[in-house]
């Protein structure tokens, strides 16, 4: 055991060792006239290189497996019997060095997925109950401890800011490209980068448990995780290896030519269909991971080419899911002075529609805090009013103006009636009992999410789906917008996991897009289940695929991705099946021999990894899209 370890950990030396054998023998028998010395020299090159091969064929016959190095072994040893050393020292070296150049190029198609463990923290700056600061192992910080970060440290815990401010680098998380403000309350994920700044962070999941340890096990797993057509690479290779034993056998019994049979040894090996599959599968997650696309392995890819349905839920999927101004009328005013003014009043109610106002106000630096305010009034069910700057101001619905004898004119009923058939909740302002205002609150669709669809249509999606618990009326507006081709509305979540096995059972391949927590029986239920961001531990374990960065043209990306690591394990196995073919032709054509065989043979293998490996910056570097306001309001 001791010397096969000892092998394996020299399989580069010796390979190199064979290399310089093999040179000294030509140099002997051509440059010197020595041919004893060329004999001796790659005997010796070829016993020395079939150790390791011989190794492996014995370690996989040990667990009753018939490897691609049985059958080389087999045809070293039939070389040395017709004393063709220098065949057997070719085939050796060249099995040997096709080997070393296939761990390279796999480990460059792994180097994304290593980088995020490489990224993984390893120490903590621990805050003490009197403020003393201790380094530490991560391991040792628990859940509630207090961890302070500075600019240019890795956070080691997930979490919350509770003092100070900074800048992070969310890349290896979510994938996104752009530094991200991080105040007090803010959340933080380990794995993440303080490019700027400094914070204290009370760690709410440590360890394995956090964002970034569940990413790195998700993803070593996926690579474990073996498509369909592994699974029949496997079964197949299971019969060809032993076939190809007994063809050559079959060969040698009618030709008598026993180089001929073990020629048919050595060119039947299926290296390149056998390594095919998994490179394609490695290479495509890798390309996800790298833009914050978790991908749950081969069979998971492997579907998802064929998905033709996708069914969405519509909020924090399709819209924003937070309400936010989605449109104003303003008659006879100043529109940023009405606008402070409303503010100013909703700041005295906590109204989700008034925190929209607010927030509005703020995103244009309005300065509502300074305005003398007095008599507000709240009634429920109808609004606020409130005296502001020696002015009645009414803000609320149609019966609170009724109730303070304001009316609307004909266009202001013709905009009210507008933005009410959009889905929107309305606020009518009244300014001294004149309607000065009308603001529609609604919860906002995704930016250029129309061209992303439209985007996925193009890729190959067939069916456009929402199904929604919102009402019937906002749905439909939604799905005009946004070129939706059905629409099913007010659903519990039993209701859409009904839907999608309908979907299911009319033969569809059906993708559920959710955010990973409310639909987490429909994202099970479907052929496959996307979480759009958030990290949360839901979306991880329910769904198939992860979107962290909570983005369309993620999801377009991995959409693509999946036809295109598909459609590159196909021409994998195209490859390799056409080498084998090839060379058999060759052989029986008589311009094929061991030697060169072996050599297309290794060439083979190195294609279909170099093929492969294109998969690694497929959509090349994403183009960073600058976010302008939006107010498209949900419909």
């Amino acid at each position: 055991m001791k010397f096969q370890l000892w092998i394996e950990k020299h399989t580069t030396q010796i390979t190199a060792i064979t290399a310089v054998l093999i040179a000294a023998g030509y140099a002997s028998k051509y440059l010197l006239q020595l041919p004893v010395a060329y004999a001796i020299l790659l005997a010796v090159a070829s016993i020395i290189a079939v150790v390791p091969i011989a190794l492996h064929a014995l370690s996989a016959l040990r667990v009753k497996v018939i490897s691609i190095e049985l059958l080389v072994t087999i045809a070293v040893i039939g070389a040395f019997v017709i004393g063709e050393y220098n065949e057997s020292a070719v085939v050796t070296f060249l099995f040997l060095f096709g080997n070393f150049l296939e761990q390279k190029t796999l480990a460059k198609t792994r180097a994304s997925i290593k980088s995020l463990t490489a990224m993984a923290p390893t120490t903590a700056e621990l805050v003490s109950d009197d403020g003393s600061i201790e380094t530490v192992d991560v391991d040792e910080v628990e859940e509630g401890d207090v961890v302070l970060v500075k600019t240019g440290g890795a956070i080691p815990v997930d979490g919350t800011v509770i003092e100070g401010q900074g800048y992070t680098d969310e890349a290896a998380v979510t994938g996104e490209s752009r530094a991200v403000t991080k105040n007090t309350g803010d959340r933080v994920f380990s794995g993440t980068l303080l490019s700027d700044g400094y914070v204290k962070i009370k760690a709410t999941k440590v360890g394995e448990d956090t964002t970034f340890g569940k990413i790195i096990e998700l993803v070593e797993d996926a690579q474990d995780t073996k498509s369909h057509a592994e699974k029949f690479i496997d079964r197949f290779a299971q019969y060809y290896t032993p076939a190809v034993l007994i063809i050559a056998l079959a060969v040698f019994l009618v030709s008598r030519d026993f180089k001929l049979a073990i020629t048919v040894l050595v060119l039947g090996c299926p290296g390149a269909l056998v390594i095919g599959a998994p490179v394609s599968n490695v290479a495509g997650i890798g390309n996800g991971a790298k833009r914050g696309i978790l991908v749950k392995g081969g069979e998971a890819m492997d579907t998802f080419a064929k998905v033709d349905t996708f069914v969405f839920d519509k909020t924090g999927t399709l819209t924003e899911g937070k309400t936010a101004l989605a449109d104003a009328k303003v008659y006879g005013a100043d529109a940023a002075q009405i606008l402070t003014q409303t503010a100013a009043v909703e700041a005295l109610s906590d109204h989700p529609l008034g925190k929209a106002i607010l927030n509005a106000a703020d995103a244009q630096g309005l300065d509502y805090k300074q305005l003398a305010i007095s008599a507000s009034q709240t009634l429920k069910g109808q609004g606020i009013t409130a005296t502001v700057d020696g002015q009645e101001i009414c803000a609320g619905n149609q019966k609170l103006l009724a109730a303070h004898h304001v009316t609307l004119n004909e266009q202001q009923q013709a905009d009210l009636a507008a933005l009410q058939a959009t889905g929107s909740s309305v606020v009518i302002v009244a300014v001294a009992g004149q309607v000065a205002a009308i603001y529609a609150i609604a919860d906002t669709i995704r930016p250029e999410l129309a061209d992303q669809l439209a985007a996925l249509r193009q890729a190959g999606a067939k069916h456009l789906v929402m199904l929604t618990g919102d009402n019937a009326q906002t749905a439909n507006y939604v799905a005009e917008q946004l070129g939706i081709d059905e629409v099913h509305a007010e659903l519990l979540p039993d209701e859409k996991v009904t839907y999608v096995k309908a979907f299911k059972d009319e033969g569809r391949t059906v993708a559920f897009v959710g955010d990973g927590i409310n639909d987490s029986p429909s994202l099970a239920t479907a052929d496959i289940g996307i979480a759009m961001g958030s990290g949360t531990d839901v979306a991880i374990e329910t769904s198939d695929i992860v979107l962290m960065q909570s983005s369309f043209a993620a999801l377009v990306h991995a959409y693509k991705l999946a036809k295109k690591t598909v459609m590159n394990t196909r021409e994998n196995v195209a490859i390799a099946i056409g080498v084998v073919a090839f060379l058999l032709l060759g052989l029986i054509a008589g311009f094929i021999y061991m030697a060169s065989g072996m050599f297309v043979h290794e060439a083979s293998i190195l294609v279909v990894i170099f093929n492969a490996m294109r998969l690694i910056n497929f959509g090349g570097r994403e183009k960073e899209v600058k976010k302008v306001p939006n107010l498209t309001a949900v419909k």
